[in-house]
């Protein structure tokens, strides 16, 4: 069973029923060249078209040359922020021929557009509404000792052992989880105690905005940021709800514009600015805007999956463990072929077929990063989540439909609960929703192991997982039809890669 598209896959909202959320994709490795001998282009046309955003990637992969800064501006470009640490230029230009122009400039790489549509983007966000907690739903809990007030409607957190964790270690507070996603209301009674304003930041138009609350979402914004953040870190604070490393950090790195979209220069910010300021995990619960999948045979999405490469890259080396969503359309993502309607989905979308391993899902797929799969309430791979071997690296809860995967009581909902702007608590699904519990469990393995680097890290989330089998039939809506086919032995397959996280591991091991 395949869900239905949205444009706004990532922050996946469940009122009733199932969720929607995210996906990325692999990039070989970029080599680094010196740096050539500048001609300047060729004069660029007058300014034509609406004004667009671009990423250009220099040849040597540092610092851009006065040269290429000079030909960027002759091309029509004006440079908004540069990268110097993996050379990524982002820049805007109103002249059509830009990109092309630009890409024939020595010590250029690549460049491409990041958008299809002008700036700032056209469209309205669709992202739906959570289900939230009323104050008769919250009274009606009755938690035991020891327990947060609404921790007995979490169960994803005995289905990873966090609950016996928790009774080892809370996490370390030297340690940040990055939310990389619509914003983290900090305010929140159960986020603030473990907030860390200084790696936090406004990520969106591809520039650092620090000013004071930049980061947190406005009233009209999705609450998928904050509800992620909670999900990570919400404190064992006596108020709420109990996150998977209630004794870490968690910081809100926005990335996404008011209408919901994810694009290139914003995600190559949030990667650059954790790798600046001592973030231990990011989480990406998105893919990058405009395009699900970015092929490399495009000179445009080439760039686009070339800067984020270097982007996140450049956050693992200085320390940071990426994990990221793998989306929610039950894809097979190690199928020969794919068909993708939503792209662009900031103009016109319309079916193209691609090869998934030519073209990739960012960051979801990139090089180093974590790919999460999500599972139900009854442990098996959640309706939507998308899947494929060698692929998919882990599982974890992300929730699906009460009436597919039901909970044992007390728990009623086959949602995951999380923190939701102004102070309440509510239900969401998705990949997005799995992806923050293994970014909770790798901040507790770099508590209990401060010195490990990431590969380290990730090295132990994996060999920590509890192997699941896959699920075959695997016929979740009981119509008597395989919605989906797992492949791979118990200890590695294409539903749940190495196998569940593992919580309690990471705190004793």
């Amino acid at each position: 069973m395949t869900v239905s598209h949205s444009r706004h896959r990532r922050a996946l909202a469940i009122p009733v029923g199932m969720a929607l959320a995210t996906t990325v994709a692999f990039l070989p490795n970029v080599s680094a060249s010196a740096a050539e001998p500048v001609a300047a282009p060729a004069a660029a046309p007058a300014a034509d078209g609406p004004p667009l955003s671009y990423v250009v990637n220099v040849s040597s992969g540092k610092g851009a040359s006065a040269q290429v800064k000079k030909a960027i501006a002759k091309a029509g470009g004006t440079i908004v922020q540069a990268y110097d640490q993996i050379g990524v230029i982002v820049v805007h230009s109103a002249n059509t021929g830009f990109a092309e122009t630009i890409r024939k400039a020595p010590g250029v790489r690549s460049a491409g557009a990041t958008r299809t549509a002008p700036l700032p983007a056209q469209s309205t966000t669709d992202v739906g509404t959570p289900k939230v907690l009323t104050a008769e739903d919250v009274a009606d809990v009755e938690a035991e000792a020891g327990q947060d007030p609404l921790q007995p409607l979490q169960w994803d957190l005995p289905a990873i052992k966090a609950d016996r964790a928790h009774e080892k270690s809370l996490g370390s507070s030297k340690v940040t989880v990055a939310v990389i996603d619509t914003g983290v209301d900090d305010t929140h009674p159960d986020i603030a105690p473990n907030f860390d304003r200084q790696a936090s930041v406004n990520c969106v138009t591809g520039k650092p905005d620090t000013s004071d609350g930049a980061w947190r979402p406005s009233a009209a914004e999705s609450p998928h940021g904050t509800h992620v953040a909670g999900e990570i870190a919400a404190a064992k604070n006596g108020v709420g709800m109990t996150g998977v490393a209630p004794g870490v950090k968690v910081s809100g790195i926005k990335v996404s514009t008011t209408a919901g979209f994810f694009y290139t220069e914003a995600v190559v910010c949030g990667f650059v600015w954790a790798a600046e300021h001592g973030v231990d995990v990011t989480n990406n619960s998105y893919y990058t805007d405009p395009w699900y999948f970015n092929c490399k045979n495009d000179p445009d999405q080439k760039a686009l999956v070339e800067a984020i490469t270097r982007a996140s890259k450049y956050a693992e080396k200085k320390g940071a463990v990426n994990v990221a969503a793998a989306g929610n359309e039950n894809y097979d993502l190690a199928a020969d072929e794919i068909t993708d309607p939503s792209s662009p989905n900031d103009s016109t979308p319309g079916d193209r077929v691609v090869d998934p391993s030519e073209c990739y899902d960012i960051p979801t797929q990139l090089p180093g990063i974590v790919t999460v799969a999500s599972t139900g309430a009854k442990g098996i791979k959640s309706s939507f989540s998308n899947h494929g071997r060698g692929v998919v690296d882990i599982a974890a809860p992300g929730g699906d439909s009460t009436r597919y995967q039901t909970p044992a009581p007390p728990a009623t909902s086959g949602l995951i609960l999380g923190t939701l702007p102004g102070g309440r608590w509510g239900y969401m699904a998705g990949t997005s929703m799995a992806s923050p519990h293994v970014a909770g469990v790798a901040a507790l393995i770099k508590s209990t192991h401060p010195w490990a680097p990431p590969a380290v890290v990730k090295a132990l989330l994996y060999a920590q997982a509890d192997a699941v089998p896959c699920t075959d039939p695997y016929d979740i809506d009981g119509d008597g039809k395989v919605d989906a086919v797992c492949e791979g032995p118990k200890n590695y397959n294409g539903f749940y890669g190495w196998g569940m996280t593992d919580a309690l591991d990471a705190v004793t091991r």
